[in-house]
């Protein structure tokens, strides 16, 4: 039995019911990398593995009285966004890491800013681009996609970030290798990992998860990096299906 308590990665997340994406995917890649989630659903969806029909935010309100019960009860040691659902949720999530913040100044968050899923099908009750502003300025790292990148006016050269780390990754772009591209003051570095066939359901929340889980265990932002793709890699390549279309990552290692 373990003795040692494990460190808690808060995460704000839509409920994808085909189970790739979404909250269960941050709960599994979490838990892969040995931290504990504490989930906080954020808007329940009506999707399968390849498309989003419907998105229904959650009372907002909600979240932050969930929030406050999990920080009076146990430490948090990062903080995972993914969909906010709407406007209101993002401003009170971002309540919710100011608060937490008082208590560790430190606490790493990172976004991932799904503005769609993989067809386009929105992600956000009315425009999902400004439900994530209130949450830029308060992220350690934003873990866009190129379509993503673009939308957010982040530079796929590092200038003007609209916070201190941003990974750019490269499964849009064409060629033999994804390159995922880390931008911070202290300046630039690739990976580059081979390109697998196939469409995948889930890869960026289980990117942006397995990063703020290491970040949680005390990793350095280059270490989380670096254990986070190479985890997110080996779950894509490790992939089975559910039904035609997209792929479910295989989060959980025999």
């Amino acid at each position: 039995m373990e003795s040692a308590t494990r460190p808690c990665v808060l995460v704000c997340a839509g409920l994808d019911p085909s189970g790739g994406a979404g909250i269960q995917a941050d709960i599994e890649a979490i838990s892969a990398q040995g931290a504990h989630a504490l989930p906080l659903v954020t808007a329940l969806t009506v999707q399968d593995n390849n498309a989003v029909r419907e998105v229904v935010p959650v009372d907002a309100g909600l979240l932050l009285r969930q929030a406050v019960v999990l920080a009076d009860t146990m430490p948090i040691h990062a903080v995972k966004i993914g969909i906010p659902g709407s406007r209101e949720n993002a401003e009170a999530i971002a309540g919710i890491i100011r608060m937490l913040r008082v208590r560790r100044p430190g606490l790493p968050v990172v976004l991932d800013p799904v503005l769609a899923s993989g067809r386009g099908d929105s992600l956000a009750r009315g425009d999902a681009l400004a439900a994530l502003a209130p949450l830029l300025a308060l992220a350690t790292l934003v873990v866009p996609n190129l379509p993503e990148a673009a939308a957010l006016g982040i530079s796929t050269t590092g200038a003007d970030l609209p916070c201190p780390h941003v990974l750019v990754t490269g499964g849009h772009a064409d060629g033999v290798d994804v390159v995922n591209r880390w931008f911070s003051a202290a300046g630039a570095r690739e990976w580059c990992w081979p390109r697998l066939r196939g469409e995948f359901h889930g890869s960026g929340c289980t990117l942006a998860s397995s990063i703020a889980a290491r970040l949680a265990l005390g990793d350095t932002m280059a270490q989380a990096l670096e254990l986070g793709q190479r985890y997110c890699d080996r779950t894509l390549a490790h992939s089975y299906a559910i039904a035609p279309g997209q792929r479910i990552p295989r989060r959980i290692h025999p």
